[in-house]
This record gives C-alpha cells, structure tokens and sequence, in this order.
C-alpha cells in the first residue's frame, strides 16, 4: 500500500530488488535504506533476516513504510529526515537507494509533493553526489552500497566519484523503460540541455554496486 503522493514501486524498483537479490543478507546484516517510499526494498531485506533501518524525508513515506511493516510483520526500523542526520555515527554493511535522479529545471530540490521522489536538479545529481560523497563513512570494512540510476544523469561521473572516494565501483545491471509522463512532459527542456536527442523514447536505467575496501 502507498499513502497519496507517495512514489510506488516501479521499473527502477524492480531492478535494485533483482541486484539486492544476489547479495548475502542474515540475521548479522545491518542494512539502510535511503529514501525507502513505501519500504519495499527495506521489507525485502527485512524479510531475509537483515536489521533494517529505513530513512525517508516525506512523512507520508514514513507512515506508509511503518504501516507495510505491520501488514507484513517484519521487523523495520523508519525514520524521517536527511538520511545524512539521521544515520550520522552509524555504519551499515549494506545501503540500497533509489534516489532521485530525474534531471529538473531550477536550482532547488522540491521541499514538498510527491516530485520530491524523483527531481533532483538540473544535471540529476542533487541527491546522488550526496550518496556518494556520504558511502564511505556509511560503510564498514567489505560493506556495499546498491544504487539506481537513470544513465541520463551520468552513471560515469557516479562510478568516478565512488572511486576517488576509495570504494570498488561498477555497474552490474541495467535496463531499458519507455519514457515516462515527467521525461515527456519537459523533453523540450531535455533537448536544449543536451540529455536526450529529439528521438529518444527509452531510458537506462543502471545499478552502481561500490563496495568498501
């Protein structure tokens, strides 16, 4: 279930559930989830054992997780706020994130609506270059961050980031999905900024895995 304005799962869902489905998870796992919507993926590595802490900044994103907690009966800890407060101090062996990553005209992240799920500034990295920055003070020792992305936004500039800030990066996944109404709604602005060409109609989406060394 999903509160209004709450981002459901999707394509990008699937594709980071398929990549958390190949890593090792037990009673011993501590797990994140950064922007956790409706808590699918934390509730999938709930369901496998790990101890998972959830963070999200919409409020009805939270309740929506804590409410598929209880429907399930999995153990999710789900806290509201800035993933980089709420988590500051605490180390995990494995953080998943679909973040925004849809490119947005305007300098600011949206502070309310549900556009908050997806837009993520002019270049599509408003949240993303804060996860990057942040995995490694996130991470123990062999710990793994699990992230997707739209190619869109620089899947390169992720893995170099990941990289120089001293994790083993690659990507280990990718699919394509038909356009969706946001890309639709602003391919004029698209165009102008040199992200998509006038005949695009596909996206990639990619999975990053970096791993702590």
């Amino acid at each position: 279930m999903a509160l209004p304005g709450v981002y459901q799962p999707q394509a990008d869902t699937l594709l980071l559930a398929q990549a958390l489905a190949q890593e090792e998870l037990g009673p011993r796992t501590d797990a994140l989830e950064i922007g956790t919507g409706t808590g699918a993926l934390a509730l999938h590595a709930a369901g496998r054992g790990a101890r998972v802490t959830a963070v999200d900044v919409s409020w009805p994103a939270v309740v929506t997780a804590r409410l598929n907690s209880l429907r399930r009966r999995l153990p999710l800890r789900v806290l509201h706020g800035d993933f980089a407060a709420r988590t500051a101090g605490c180390r995990f062996d494995l953080v998943v994130t679909n973040p925004p990553y849809v490119p947005a005209p305007g300098v600011r992240l949206p502070s309310r609506g549900p556009e908050r799920a997806w837009d993520a500034g002019p270049d599509g990295r408003g949240v993303i270059d804060r996860i990057c920055a942040g995995a490694p003070t996130l991470l123990r020792p062999g710990g793994v961050l699990l992230m997707v992305h739209s190619a869109m936004c620089g899947a390169e500039e992720s893995l170099d980031r990941l990289t120089g800030a001293g994790l083993a990066a690659e990507v280990t996944a990718s699919a394509s999905v038909p356009w969706g109404p946001v890309l639709r709604s602003r391919r004029a602005w698209l165009e102008r900024r040199g992200l998509a060409a006038a005949t695009d109609e596909w996206e990639e989406l990619v999975i990053i895995r970096a791993q702590s060394l």
